[in-house]
């Protein structure tokens, strides 16, 4: 193998190279979702944000890209992301009604006698780790609802600001972060 090309390897330890990896469907896949969910989250056009933007997006791509569309055994899963993209309008529907029941607790003229914040723990039935870690993120963002903590073994603590929010759980979402990944 001639200098050039060692040079052009990084150190990945299947060594592709640099460029190879730059238009890779692994990178460019993460690169478009981040950098178009930036223009929709920032509302801003300029040439300043949209660098920061474009850097931004390049680092986690990079870093992180490998992760969203392979699996660990180096096999494509084009259908985990298209499922995952799937399931992000109806993560969002459960964020807005989660919002709109925290926003009834709240102005409630009896709230104290409706909030009842608890710690509970359920053991998931996802396997792997990727599920479990969108799982617990997921809880997490919709509100009422945070993740304490997620063991390898897939143990989660979540904390519950009322019963219903409590109830909910592992329910419909972990059902549906199951299919998303096949398990």
């Amino acid at each position: 193998m001639s200098q050039q090309s060692e040079e052009a390897k990084d150190d990945r330890p299947d060594g592709t190279p640099v460029l190879t990896r730059l238009f890779s469907a692994s990178f460019i896949i993460p690169f478009c979702v981040c950098l178009l969910t930036w223009m929709v989250l920032s509302g801003k056009f300029d040439s300043f944000h949209l660098s920061l933007g474009v850097i931004s997006c390049t680092i986690v791509a990079w870093l992180s890209g490998e992760q969203m569309v392979r699996s660990r055994d180096g096999r494509w899963r084009p259908g985990e992301l298209i499922r995952f993209i799937a399931y992000v309008p109806w993560l969002l529907y459960q964020i807005m009604l989660a919002n709109l029941h925290v926003m009834k607790l709240v102005f409630h003229p009896r709230m104290m006698d409706h909030i009842n914040p608890q710690i509970i723990t359920f053991q998931t039935r996802l396997n792997g780790e990727m599920a479990r870690f969108v799982f617990a993120n997921s809880i997490t963002l919709t509100p009422g609802t945070i993740t304490v903590f997620a063991s390898i073994m897939g143990t989660f603590t979540v904390h519950a600001i009322d019963d219903a929010s409590a109830e909910a759980l592992p329910g419909e979402m972990e059902e549906r972060v199951a299919r998303i990944y096949g398990e």
